[in-house]
């Protein structure tokens, strides 16, 4: 009988519970709470507030008529699967899970945050069969840019990274330009609604080297902008095609290194509607659904599945 397996994540900006199997593909998620002009939160707020507000997730899932026969659970406990990857604010999910699982009698499975949106976004494309065959996979968010070349590894993938930025992340360039508009954090959707009222064409070439680029001085670049009077619209404009423009050229790079691979494409700037566009003209590239490319818990629930019927140890 397929049982079904609780997946959590509790990432910087997003904590989420997901249920996978028996039918059901459930993520519940909620949004930290950042004050207002803050470009962040320091891990310690971070984590209290993934304290609160984990089980309050798991409660939504049993409410909304989801939650069967528990089979396994799964938490990612780490940004990536590398060594000395580690961020506290992970804790919250680890722990809770493996305290459910022991409770319940029931294998526990941990795995990456970035496993987890590399799983989330196969499955939700109708791609799951890419988890098992080599890949290429861009993670475009907030914290995170990294283009990666992905191979299967057991019930799970393994993903090397091989370019990306080598400073801020695309998704810091984007909140950081839309905090400076005056727009909420994250401001990657207000971005994106106001891209379509930009009059003005003014992104910059930013330059690659191999696979691997700096975004750090396009922050100085908004900054100016800004203080000549630039459209709010054209500023958004700016920081959306600066970072397109360069996703385009690594992602075009890497195919040449790499050729037949296909490209999978997930975290929140993955959601942004001209990146989305723009990739899949250029090479067919592969998106997670809106809902599924922000940080969340399903992809942590679909590994913890796959181990499952795998029958791996936990």
């Amino acid at each position: 009988m397929d049982k079904l397996c609780l997946g959590f994540d509790t990432s910087n900006y997003t904590t989420s519970a997901a249920a996978f199997g028996d039918g059901v593909a459930e993520n519940r998620g909620r949004l930290l709470t950042v004050p207002e002009g803050a470009l962040g939160l320091r891990q310690s707020d971070a984590l209290f507030q993934h304290v609160k507000r984990l089980h309050l997730m798991v409660e939504q899932l049993r409410s909304d008529g989801v939650m069967g026969e528990v089979g396994a659970v799964g938490a990612s406990t780490r940004p990536r699967e590398a060594e000395g990857s580690y961020m506290p604010c992970f804790l919250v999910g680890e722990g809770e899970g493996r305290a459910l699982a022991a409770a319940l009698g029931v294998p526990f499975y941990p795995c990456s945050h970035q496993q987890g949106h590399v799983a989330a976004a196969a499955w939700s494309a109708g791609r799951e069969d890419l988890l098992d065959k080599p890949h290429l996979a861009w993670h475009l968010s907030g914290g995170t840019t990294e283009l990666l070349r992905v191979e299967p590894d057991g019930h799970s993938v393994r993903a090397e990274v091989v370019g990306g930025t080598s400073d801020i992340a695309a998704g810091q360039l984007i909140d950081r330009a839309g905090v400076l508009l005056g727009l909420p954090f994250p401001a990657g959707k207000a971005l994106d609604a106001l891209y379509p009222q930009a009059e003005k064409e003014l992104s910059f070439r930013v330059k690659l080297n191999g696979l691997t680029f700096s975004l750090s001085g396009m922050e100085n670049k908004v900054k100016e902008l800004a203080e000549r009077g630039e459209a709010p619209a054209d500023i958004a404009r700016f920081a959306i095609d600066t970072v397109l423009d360069v996703i385009l050229r690594a992602t075009g790079e890497a195919q040449r290194r790499w050729p037949g691979l296909p490209v999978l494409c997930s975290g929140g700037v993955a959601s942004n509607r001209q990146i989305r566009a723009a990739l899949e003209r250029a090479c067919g590239a592969v998106f997670a659904q809106p809902q599924y490319a922000t940080d969340n818990a399903l992809g942590v629930a679909i590994l913890a599945h796959r181990a499952l019927e795998r029958g791996v140890k936990g």
